[in-house]
């Protein structure tokens, strides 16, 4: 193996497992980073879409993040300027070849550490998915970042959690034993040769939670035999992040870090009453014993009041991703139940009896001023209380499941 092991195995392993050929047929997309919902947890719905963005994806692998955050401010017509950052050759190669195919002209390709970033900064937005994690000192590599980072600007940060992850560090434990010393390509060999022959009451083997090992070597080796991984709880992660000097503005999806998610006994609930959002937060991690990643958004704790969009008023603009509102309009009854999966848990989601209507009207243009305006000249009996609060409760709905964002009615400039 080469001095520098993480190096070597992305040099070896580009992860995660990626085609240029298939950006002609679809555009990757997840979190942290889409567009829409950096803006509502970072920027509070305010981004400036006229202004340029600077953004670095730090660790940026084979390039899901950046492909997907480029594509997207440019089919936004962001002036953006993106800074792509990796240890690996072999994975910046791909992350390149898939930005040629896209036309995308908007990125500067670095190879190299986010341990060493004079010059390169600052930036209004970083990205760091599934990097910190590996670093042998996490909390250097968080204040690197930090020292890069616009005043005004935030951090999308992905993070591996231990509950959803069992089985993982034991099996990682055994490998580095029996593989110590061979090179790359042996160790998925030796590693596939244990998988096969893994007794029926192994913890990785009764993990449903988990794939990457069974679907490419690259997928097995970022699992299972990577050179250092470490996993955080919430409150791990919360004391990594202020320790750094930032802070948790929220956790993605919503909806995944709330008790009444899990629990439905009313008293139960209310005796969490108290706590704090991450104190609830940390709670649903241990009781729904799933979670085997945390998606963070991060800003600096002066920033962190206005961080998050709130639906305080009604010339919020909502904006929906991944959902044809009209599409799903005419398929919702009034008093629809929305169903909604993640691993390890299923959500039934009742709706507002106005659902469908609002749905119906949302573009990403329209601020539900306007929807209320248009719902009631088609009925006049509709006051705007029962609009606004069943806004609301769809607004709570969608955005705990990924689903809703908002913008602000007047957008304002980012800070820079």
């Amino acid at each position: 193996m080469s001095a520098d092991p993480l190096r070597a195995q992305y040099e070896a392993y580009p992860y995660p497992t990626r085609t240029p050929s298939d950006e002609e047929r679809r555009l990757i997309t997840g979190s942290p980073s889409h567009l829409d919902q950096l803006n509502h947890y970072v920027f509070g719905g305010r981004l400036d879409f006229t202004a340029p963005l600077r953004v670095l994806v730090a660790g940026g692998g084979t390039g899901d993040a950046t492909i997907m955050l480029a594509q997207q401010l440019a089919d936004a017509g962001v002036p953006a300027r993106i800074t792509y950052l990796d240890l690996s050759q072999a994975s910046r190669d791909i992350a390149e070849a898939r930005a040629t195919r896209r036309g995308l002209g908007t990125i500067t390709f670095r190879t190299g550490s986010l341990l060493e970033l004079d010059g390169l900064g600052p930036f209004d937005y970083i990205d760091c998915c599934g990097v910190i994690h590996h670093l042998a000192d996490p909390s250097a590599g968080l204040r690197a970042l930090l020292s890069m980072l616009a005043p005004g600007g935030g951090i999308g940060l992905m993070v591996y959690a231990p509950h959803g992850r069992a089985g993982v560090y034991p099996m990682q434990d055994a490998l580095r034993t029996l593989t110590a010393g061979l090179p790359p390509a042996e160790q998925v060999e030796a590693a596939r040769r244990l998988l096969r022959a893994l007794p029926e009451r192994n913890g990785l083997r009764n993990n449903p939670l988990l794939g990457d090992h069974l679907t490419s070597d690259a997928g097995l080796y970022d699992l299972l035999l990577h050179s250092c991984d470490r996993a955080y709880t919430v409150p791990e992660l919360a004391a990594l992040v202020a320790g750094c000097g930032l802070t948790i503005s929220a956790l993605i999806e919503p909806a995944q870090y709330d008790p009444a998610s899990y629990v439905k006994d009313p008293k139960t609930l209310r005796r969490l009453d108290g706590l704090s959002w991450l104190e609830r937060a940390a709670w649903a991690e241990q009781v729904g014993g799933a979670l085997g990643k945390h998606v963070a958004y991060l800003v600096r704790p002066e920033d962190a009041a206005g961080a998050v969009a709130r639906l305080d008023g009604l010339e919020a603009i909502p904006v929906l991703r991944d959902l044809d509102g009209p599409a799903l309009a005419r398929s919702l009854p009034p008093g629809a139940i929305l169903d909604a999966d993640f691993p390890g848990l299923k959500l039934a989601l009742p709706l507002p009896r106005l659902a469908g209507p609002i749905l119906a009207r949302i573009n990403g243009h329209t601020p539900l001023t306007a929807i209320f305006e248009a719902l009631h000249n088609l009925d006049r009996g509709l006051s705007l209380e029962p609009f606004e609060s069943q806004a609301r409760q769809l607004f709570q709905a969608l955005n705990g499941i990924g689903k809703m964002y908002l913008r602000a009615g007047t957008p304002g400039a980012h800070t820079k």
